[in-house]
């Protein structure tokens, strides 16, 4: 009897030894349940929104999205984004004379032309062309806004430095644009922002607003244009003032294996100027040339 519960014991040992532990609740190996991360830059939905087209003042950290449609950018070398102003060669650090632009450029507070009720304006870039036609009846403050910047050269060399898009157009966002490319001239129109406009049209496709920091009356001359429709941006009040006549391959085109880390450098941008955007984003197109078309290039009527 004593051999016999001897053996019994020593069976049930090994069968205990031999038996998997219970799995822990949660993933298949005992970890939390993966959940799936909502792609950046989507439309805006019931439960989510896109990153605004904000033109900050301090670089706001979005995690970067790359474009499939274009080739990865080639590896950054230099020190990272955070001390990358301090470790980029000393001719990138000083600003340009102010005597290199045109004394208009400026004077942001002498731009006050009135804008003509329609007129279209021709983007060449580095890509090829595309047009928009403001409606002064949509956005007032804008469309003079623009009209102004546009007679002024505003936009000519100017970096497409926000490119948010899919080869199957089915997660697209914007493309922006807007920084000029001396810094005293970037610093000038960034404190002379405009009132805001009421929202008068929807962020469909091909539509064109004016990027805002967040902040109430704080447009400048940063602008965007939707790749689809982003009706969420309504509700965020950025106010279309424009829409695109021809183009939409061209600005499909555009490079944007970036994703979002050039937005996170803006701050750099207009410190440095477009030699910040070739050396530290050497693949980004730009806007070579921007000027209106037809009757609307002798407007010249005086705001009230």
């Amino acid at each position: 009897m004593r051999r016999l519960l001897l053996a019994t014991t020593v069976l049930t040992v090994l069968i205990a030894c031999r038996a998997p532990a219970p799995a822990a609740a949660g993933g298949p190996t005992g970890g939390p349940t993966p959940v799936a991360a909502e792609p950046l830059g989507a439309r805006a939905t019931a439960t989510t929104s896109p990153t605004p087209p904000v033109a900050p003042r301090a670089s706001t950290p979005v995690a970067p999205r790359a474009s499939a449609a274009d080739p990865a950018p080639p590896p950054v070398t230099a020190a990272p984004p955070s001390s990358f102003v301090t470790a980029l060669p000393a001719p990138l650090a000083a600003a340009p004379a102010a005597a290199a632009v045109p004394a208009d450029l400026l004077a942001p507070d002498k731009a006050t032309l009135r804008a003509p009720d329609k007129f279209q304006v021709r983007f060449v870039t580095t890509k090829g062309e595309f047009v928009l036609e403001a409606v002064r009846a949509w956005a007032p403050h804008g469309v003079d806004r623009f009209y102004n910047l546009v007679k002024l050269g505003f936009y000519n060399d100017v970096a497409l430095f926000r490119v948010i898009k899919q080869p199957d157009a089915t997660n697209d966002f914007v493309v922006q644009f807007g920084i000029h490319g001396v810094p005293a001239v970037a610093e000038k129109w960034e404190r002379a922002t405009i009132p805001d406009d009421p929202v008068a049209q929807s962020n469909l496709a091909g539509f064109a607003s004016f990027a805002a920091t967040g902040e109430p009356n704080s447009r400048a001359t940063q602008i965007f244009v939707n790749y689809g429709p982003n009706q969420g941006l309504d509700r965020a009040h950025f106010a279309p003032f424009a829409r695109l006549v021809t183009g939409m391959p061209v600005l499909r085109s555009l490079y944007g294996g970036y994703g979002e880390e050039p937005t996170r450098d803006q701050l750099q941008a207009r410190r440095q100027g477009n030699a910040f955007w070739r050396a530290r984003f050497p693949l980004l197109d730009f806007v070579t040339s921007a000027a209106l078309v037809g009757t609307a290039a002798a407007a010249t009527a005086k705001g009230p």
